[in-house]
């Protein structure tokens, strides 16, 4: 019980320990910014419809398997990978926990309003906007400072259980994801390849693009040069 109480006390003790700071504003407001820009981004992948980033691919196979929209399948998909941090003994940010809803909720409201790509002159743009998109939320929100999203926070979690690195941790999550998602219907294209290979670079340069000065001066940059850190997925 002490354990248990004591566990559920430095949770809510991280996400605390993020609404301070002379900054708070700012941060909040890129926060929310690039995780409704996230969810409008993977709208945009899934209108262009050549191909979805890895975690859209097993959100649209099951949305396609269960009838429920994309966005709330992506919400429930958040909700359950972050149960899988209690095992793994990672502790949610405010960023976290709001990523789980609103990425899902924006990406079911710019469904909804913008309509399916017809034709390559058309697809191919919605497709560039789309994953450049991504990369400007991505920048944002990470930038805020808040916690990663939650299948990040698997991510580190299990490199920092395993001792593996995050390259390889990651990548074996993603295979297993698109090859999953792939197999229950969701779109893997060219546009999968291309958002593999851009969103590093992209992210990277976005992460500094938006960066926050530290409370006390210090370093503003939030990411290395490695772009396998510097890339947190929601």
């Amino acid at each position: 019980m002490h354990q248990s109480t004591s566990t559920t006390g430095g949770r809510i003790l991280s996400i605390a320990s993020g609404l301070r700071g002379r900054h708070l504003p700012r941060r909040l407001l890129q926060l929310y910014i690039g995780l409704a820009l996230y969810g409008a981004s993977s709208a945009l992948l899934v209108r262009a419809g050549l191909g979805l980033e890895p975690w859209g691919v097993l959100h649209q196979g099951l949305a396609q398997r269960t009838g429920l929209t994309i966005g709330v399948v992506s919400i429930v998909v958040g909700a359950v990978v972050l149960l899988l941090w209690i095992p793994i003994r990672q502790r949610p940010g405010l960023g976290t926990v709001s990523n789980v809803f609103v990425v899902g909720i924006a990406m079911d409201a710019t469904l909804a309003v913008v309509p399916d790509a017809h034709g390559l002159a058309v697809r191919i743009p919605v497709l560039a906007a789309g994953i450049v998109l991504n990369g400007v939320a991505t920048g944002l929100y990470i930038s805020a400072r808040f916690g990663p999203g939650p299948r990040d926070g698997l991510m580190t979690g299990l490199h920092r259980l395993t001792g593996r690195s995050i390259r390889l941790v990651r990548t074996a999550i993603e295979v297993a994801v698109v090859a999953t998602g792939f197999l229950l219907g969701g779109t893997v294209g060219a546009g999968t390849v291309v958002y593999a290979l851009s969103i590093g670079p992209l992210a990277q340069l976005f992460l500094r693009v938006f960066a926050i000065p530290a409370a006390d001066g210090g370093s503003t940059v939030v990411a290395g040069s490695s772009p396998e850190r510097a890339i947190l997925r929601s």
